[in-house]
């Protein structure tokens, strides 16, 4: 196993949280192959080695052959779609619902099976927590459910939303994560499940694809081929970005150790402007003579990339059940290429 994976593990693993729960339980995860799911999955079996414990852990993907290799070997294999019924007659005392597209590319070509995978595979993972008696359930959400902020909202709290156009195709993402946040509250209350939900805002590190789409991927991109770096925008709007292994423990923490519904996950110091974010990687790799470079182009093409401009998420409800991001933004990006030119 590559060594920053290693490390992001142990670093979760340290954390003061309840991992006894997992102690003889089966889990499943969905989306076990993407960069969330498979820290997930390696934190989970990771920990099962250091305890020495019989915990279970399956994985729901609808192509094993994507899962890595330190990962593939250790789990117990669903091979489907989480849009459709779950083919299963195991019980889970904890399901983790992690599948769904994440690059804009998907979200411009496929629509329907970007909210498919959101509002269907809540429906269908929630009702086999249920069928389970399952002990915790857990959705990863978004920032995007809060869509555009109104002009007098300066950050998103839990309980406070912007605008979301419902007619545009691109809307498959964030109002299908609504939808299944809506889902996830109603099976809390009809059937009592302990449900949670964690919004998560800009996600980046080790198992993300640098083909995505998305800005930090292309910037990435960029520092690893040792080119300049080119912004296809002026790069105005603001993002709040976060650590996958940080992410990773606040989904720990809010599915093992919380007790409101619903956590926003951000790292507050790693707010910038996508200029920023193109200047912040520029200036970790000075020595290389990398260069934030202007190319505008004449038209405005459809990317994917959401609309939004402005959107920073309020982590204070997470802080004060003891999270803490680990990483800076420089110290996550620069883990990130240190893992892809290893890799």
């Amino acid at each position: 196993m590559n060594h920053i994976l290693q490390e992001d593990a142990r670093d979760i693993l340290k954390q003061d949280i309840s991992w006894e729960n997992f102690d003889g339980k089966r889990i499943l995860i969905t989306g076990a192959g993407g960069m969330l799911g498979s820290y997930i999955s390696r934190t989970i079996l990771q920990w099962k080695e250091i305890s020495g414990n019989d915990l279970e852990l399956y994985a729901l993907v609808r192509h094993p052959e994507k899962l890595p290799e330190d990962v593939r070997d250790q789990v117990k294999v669903l091979r489907q779609s989480v849009a459709e019924p779950i083919q299963t007659d195991v019980d889970f005392h904890y399901i983790i619902h992690a599948a769904s597209p994440a690059s804009p590319l998907i979200m411009r070509e496929d629509p329907v099976g970007t909210i498919a995978a959101n509002t269907l595979g809540a429906y269908y993972t929630l009702d086999l927590a249920r069928r389970s008696h399952a002990e915790g359930y857990l959705f990863i959400s978004s920032r995007e459910i809060y869509g555009q902020p109104y002009d007098d909202q300066k950050e998103f709290t839990e309980d406070s939303y912007g605008f979301v156009d419902p007619l545009s195709p691109r809307s498959c993402y964030p109002e299908g994560k609504k939808a299944a946040e809506t889902m996830c509250a109603s099976f809390a209350q009809q059937y009592g499940l302990n449900v949670k939900v964690a919004r998560l805002a800009h996600t980046y590190g080790p198992g993300m694809s640098v083909d995505d789409g998305r800005v930090q991927a292309d910037f990435l991109r960029d520092v690893i081929n040792d080119r300049n770096i080119v912004m296809k925008s002026e790069g105005k709007p603001i993002r709040t970005y976060t650590y996958v292994s940080d992410a990773v423990a606040a989904i720990f923490r809010i599915l093992l150790d919380s007790d409101e519904m619903v956590y926003n996950i951000s790292s507050p110091e790693s707010t910038v402007s996508i200029r920023q974010l193109a200047e912040t990687l520029a200036d970790a790799y000075a020595d290389r003579d990398i260069q934030v470079v202007m190319d505008l182009p004449k038209e405005t093409k459809d990317t994917g990339a959401a609309p939004f401009t402005l959107g920073i998420l309020n982590s204070d409800r997470l802080h004060n059940i003891g999270w803490q991001p680990q990483y800076s933004l420089k110290e996550g990006l620069m883990r990130t290429v240190q893992y892809l030119e290893n890799k």
